[in-house]
């Protein structure tokens, strides 16, 4: 407590904010529960950047913890590259303050002699990837905290390859960022440096998008689609490549598509969660729409509702909607002919249906931690391979190689045709999921996402993921467990046999059970949420399509028997 209250005390000289200082002194005198949590650490990167709640403190996203990254950044950009004209770009999305924080963390990076380009307004997180590359860039940031609640914001960096910084790079920045003071922070901006960026940029976007994701599918003249952007960034792009990919019949959600960062309309502005497309599906069923497709705030994830066998509306999951992308993906690439250099990725927590598909049509599959960067850098570090698609279960897809991040705008068009195509050839995409079942194996996957918020929060955490560990568990569902993957120390073990394996990946606080019968079950703590989370895959043989829903119940009840049996239900 005495060092809270020391760090906290070194926010009240001159160099901080009148309100700050007088923030701080409240907190001090009437809050020490508050001062604890806002300063009992330093706000960290995790998978996804640096991401957390806004206000004062170490442990918070305010002027002052982005722009000790922003300096760090700048100083490591100006080692690495020095005597060039370095340039950075800068998006940000709804989110409160997203645009003021954008603006300062321009202002610091000016002040270190780098170029600015910033967008005029929020834009979409691909926008961005895109744009590092477009702009030729030697870094990116985008000001968003993605799909968390209202309170959070964060701070994502991209390299010179349009993805997220991995090692060495993260390491480096971060020690960087480490060494400083915030009185190391230049804030007196070189205005002439920041160049305000706006039309030219989303024009080349877009004509990308549609190039990636149109195949001059049929039917889309009977096609209807409702769309919903849930207050967030990808009002500024989905609709037009819609309508350049020539969907005509769009139906917008007008409640939630003027972006607003309190996402009124919805608990969670997050596509993985069914309420959140609630209103869209509900309006799918008033006009006899075939689609629904809802974005999260940065317009990287989507979620997908189609008509299942009984002609209602129901939400895929986002590792069913990568397998019939990549299945899609995969079958065009074949008409046109396979080099020999194709892969397809996903991440270690995602459904192993990926890899049976990969097999099937005699492509590489690459397996990569969670986190979207883990896939960008899989095409840095292999530049003479071709990237088909890939993705990851927590709703994220990519199209071919032209933006490296996840990306709704691309992959919304995708789906939308992939859709259109299916309706017209007497099929749904309900129907040729059933048969990606039939043909690669029929797996189902189920999340459990428990959040524990605060210092106490983060203890429990670790403390569950100790005992997943150190009590292992012998058998799941009736079938003993055969491989132990632990990712902390990059070693697989066959318990039946004690056979060891190198994990070929890099280290990560992951641990997976996999099963005699390909039960696999992951647990692992969020790098951007006070969540830890458990991942289960189970599977078996769908014959034919007329079993799907005879088969869909077992493997559901499988999933429920596993949830009770590990204490999750």
């Amino acid at each position: 407590m005495d060092n809270i209250l020391e760090t906290a005390k070194t926010w009240l000289t001159d160099f901080f904010d009148p309100a700050v200082k007088k923030e701080i002194e409240h907190l001090i005198a009437n809050d020490k529960e508050e001062l604890n949590d806002r300063f009992y650490k330093n706000m960290e990167f995790g998978t996804g950047g640096m991401r957390g709640v806004m206000g004062v403190g170490t442990n918070r996203i305010n002027k002052y913890t982005l722009g000790k990254s922003t300096q760090g950044l700048s100083n490591y950009l100006n080692k690495v590259y020095r005597g060039e004209e370095i340039k950075v770009v800068i998006a940000f999305d709804c989110r409160h303050n997203s645009d003021t924080l954008a603006r300062t963390v321009a202002e610091v990076f000016s002040a270190n002699n780098i170029k600015v380009y910033l967008f005029s307004d929020l834009r979409t997180t691909p926008e961005l990837s895109f744009a590092v590359r477009h702009l030729n860039c030697h870094a990116g940031i985008v000001l968003t905290a993605s799909h968390n609640p209202p309170e959070y914001n964060g701070y994502k960096v991209y390299w010179t390859d349009g993805g997220q910084i991995v090692p060495p790079q993260d390491g480096a920045i971060i020690a960087e960022i480490n060494s400083l003071d915030f009185e190391d922070i230049k804030f007196d901006a070189n205005d002439s440096l920041i160049h305000v960026i706006d039309k030219e940029v989303d024009e080349a976007f877009i004509a990308q998008s549609v190039e990636a994701g149109n195949f001059n599918a049929e039917g889309k003249d009977d096609f209807k689609i409702v769309f919903t952007s849930l207050h967030g960034t990808s009002i500024t792009a989905i609709p037009e490549v819609l309508k350049r990919g020539g969907y005509e019949n769009v139906t917008i959600i007008e409640e939630q598509a003027k972006p607003d960062g309190n996402f009124p309309t919805v608990k969670s502005p997050n596509p993985e969660e069914s309420e959140a497309l609630s209103m869209a599906v509900k309006k799918a069923e008033e006009i006899g729409a075939d689609m629904v497709v809802g974005t999260d705030p940065d317009s990287d994830r989507l979620g997908i509702a189609v008509r299942n066998l009984d002609g209602e509306m129901e939400i895929v999951n986002g590792n069913q909607a990568m397998v019939l992308m990549t299945k899609f993906l995969l079958e065009k690439r074949k008409e046109k002919g396979f080099k020999g250099n194709e892969f397809i990725a996903s991440t270690i927590v995602s459904t192993p249906m990926m890899e049976a598909m990969a097999k099937a049509y005699g492509v590489e599959f690459k397996t990569s931690l969670t986190g979207f960067k883990w896939i960008g850098k899989m095409i840095k570090d292999f530049p003479e391979s071709d990237f088909i698609g890939g993705g990851e279960e927590s709703f994220g897809y990519m199209v071919g190689d032209f933006v490296r991040d996840k990306d709704a705008v691309t992959s919304t068009l995708l789906a939308c045709e992939i859709a259109s195509q299916a309706k017209a050839n007497g099929s749904s995409f309900y129907k040729d999921l059933i048969q990606c079942y039939v043909d690669y194996g029929f797996y189902k996957e189920h999340l459990v996402s428990i959040t524990k918020k605060g210092i106490s929060g983060a203890e429990e955490i670790k403390q569950m993921l100790k005992d997943f560990k150190e009590n292992p568990v012998e058998s799941v569902a009736g079938s003993k467990v055969k491989w132990i993957e632990d990712y902390n120390t990059s070693i697989a073990k066959n318990v039946l046999t004690d056979e060891e394996k190198t994990i070929d990946i890099p280290k990560s606080n992951v641990l997976i059970y996999e099963t005699e019968d390909g039960t696999r079950i992951a647990a692992r703590p969020s790098g951007t949420e006070p969540k830890v989370k458990f991942y289960i895959s189970t599977n078996t043989t769908l014959e034919k399509t007329e079993d799907y829903k005879k088969v869909a119940a077992e493997l559901d009840n499988k999933v429920k028997s596993i949830l009770a049996e590990l204490n999750l239900a």
